[in-house]
């Protein structure tokens, strides 16, 4: 099952395991678990050492395993339903902080994507990086212009190095997936699919810049966040350039309040820039851990590394939203019915004993003030609660917790009083109403016209030949007596009469529609454009009627 090099890295795994006293880890896997005697002939078994806590060994351990099981242990913080929450939370702390590789070899990685001397495009580079971490370092430099930019390279074969660690992953997750109790609901091979996208993601600085320069449209002309210009000309697969930015670390408390920032304005304004990403733009940074936010003197947040981001469906943003909001209302049947309609369990699930275990977990938590509702916390008994009825992850949402419960940690420590539900509650509520308003509706019409216009010439022959065909099979078939054949010939007439009023009425509403759309406030149209509109539509109502009695009397 593991090839030769698998073989040997995961010697050097058990090996780094033993190191940071995790042998229960070690003989608790079936390859070894027969050698699991050994442990007692161990000279460290006779004489123990001083140990950290269990959680502080793992973490230990995964930063010695090098970048992917840094990254992996980083997801794995957000997937408390998997781990303790000691565990997660140790996780959490994972730094994702190697030593560089020699500028000089950076320097010839750059001119050979660019195709030309770094001269030639630099009036300065230094070699010493700024930064390095487990995929890429970052240089700075300056353009012929004068602009101070930074330039992001990737390491060299770090893709063989993911590849190899990947594949490794992927077997663990199939027999945890097999031999596991708990495999099929938590679906680890999933966890490792939606990772290994991720993390190879990661490794195309195109894509990296492309969601910069997306996020940064987003907020063009935002007060609350900034996002630093990608200069497109020398950025190529494995090097990005980008605007160098000042500010100062988010994490450094002391130097922002003695900037006079308000911490309570900032805690409030990252969980606003989290929800307006999610909901209004459907676009958000999924890796915003402290390293990557920095604060202008102003107050406004600056985001860097966007090589994460992530999106959900339409349904998953309704079902959040919904879900939220039937939390903040304590309305548990509601949480349990939408739990049900979107799949995330099982289609026999009893709603009211569903409703009555989410009771059971978020009553106490809600007797608490707000400010002190821990989100993590509330979870972490979710999904034990989930649990005991068959809940499947949704891979999709893992982004979203991620980043979700790193804005609550930041926010936090910004400000420890920071109210995350009633900062979040008007977002989504808004969201709902335009769901739901007739602006949306009218948007959404004004949008599939086109479409519904380019296929109404062909739909009269489309009828046609759906009847033509329905007569000549009812015309070959020898038991069919004639009077049978004109009965069913009325019945397709009459069919074909209501199709074509019901999409006369649909046409007539979306000329109706496209006309109420023109008139806006600031405009100055003729008073004949909206009655117009509205005797457009009103006639669409009377053919539909007529096209529903037509069908009830039928």
């Amino acid at each position: 099952m593991f090839h030769l090099s698998q073989t040997l890295r995961l010697l050097h795994i058990n090996i780094v395991l033993l190191k940071h006293g995790l042998d229960e880890v070690v003989v608790a896997t079936r390859l070894f678990r027969p050698l699991r005697f050994l442990i007692y002939l161990a000279p460290w078994h006779w004489f123990k050492r001083e140990l950290p806590a269990y959680p502080v060994r793992v973490r230990l351990a995964l930063e010695d395993l090098g970048p992917i099981f840094i990254k992996f242990g980083q997801l794995l913080s957000t997937r408390v339903d998997l781990l303790p929450e000691n565990l997660a939370v140790e996780l959490a702390r994972l730094q994702d902080r190697v030593p560089p590789f020699p500028g000089p070899q950076a320097r010839a990685m750059i001119e050979k994507a660019w195709g030309v001397p770094i001269e030639d495009v630099l009036d300065e580079f230094e070699e010493r990086p700024l930064a390095s971490a487990s995929i890429a370092q970052v240089h700075t430099g300056r353009l012929k212009d004068g602009t101070e930019i930074i330039v992001k390279v990737l390491r060299p074969g770090i893709d063989k190095i993911i590849r190899r660690d990947v594949d490794l992953l992927f077997t663990f997750a199939h027999l945890a997936q097999r031999y596991w109790r708990d495999g099929r609901r938590l679906r680890p091979v999933d966890v490792v699919k939606e990772y290994e996208k991720t993390i190879f993601d990661e490794l195309d600085l195109q894509r990296e810049a492309a969601n910069a320069s997306q996020l940064r449209r987003n907020f063009r002309h935002s007060q609350d966040l900034y996002i630093p210009e990608v200069y497109w000309d020398w950025t190529r697969a494995n090097v990005m350039v980008m605007e160098r930015i000042y500010g100062t670390p988010v994490s450094q408390v002391d130097q922002l309040k003695a900037q006079g920032i308000s911490m309570r304005m900032l805690g409030t304004r990252g969980v606003e820039i989290f929800f307006t990403q999610v909901f209004r733009d459907n676009f958000f940074h999924a890796d915003m851990h402290p390293g990557n936010i920095f604060v202008e003197p102003s107050g406004r947040y600056i985001s860097v590394d966007f090589g994460i981001v992530g999106s959900l469906t339409k349904e998953d943003q309704r079902y959040l939203a919904e879900n939220l909001l039937a939390f903040f209302r304590r309305d548990y049947r509601r949480v349990a019915e939408l739990h049900v309609e979107s799949g995330w369990v099982p289609p026999g699930t009893r709603v009211e004993e569903f409703e009555s275990a989410i009771r059971t977990v978020c009553e106490p938590i809600f007797e608490k003030p707000l400010s002190e509702i821990s989100f993590g916390g509330f979870l972490v008994n979710l999904f034990q609660t989930a649990r005991r009825f068959d809940m499947e992850i949704q891979p999709q949402l893992v982004l979203l917790e991620k980043t979700l419960l790193n804005i609550e940690g930041l926010g936090r420590q910004l400000y420890p009083q920071l109210d995350l539900w009633t900062t979040a509650k008007p977002f989504m509520e808004d969201w709902m109403r335009e769901q739901i308003g007739v602006r949306t509706l009218v948007k959404r019409m004004v949008e599939t016209w086109p479409h519904v216009a380019e296929r109404l010439p062909e739909l009269p022959v489309t009828l046609t030949r759906i009847v033509d065909h329905l007569e000549q099979q009812a015309t070959n078939r020898p038991d069919s007596p004639a009077a049978d054949l004109q009965a069913i010939k009325a019945e397709l007439r009459s069919n074909n009469r209501r199709t074509m009023a019901t999409l006369a009425a649909v046409g007539l509403a979306g000329c109706g529609t496209v006309l109420l759309t023109l008139v806006q406030p600031t405009t100055t149209l003729p008073l004949l454009v909206p009655i117009l509109a509205v005797l457009l539509i009103s006639v669409s109502l009377a053919l539909l009627w007529q096209a529903f009695l037509a069908s009830a009397r039928s």
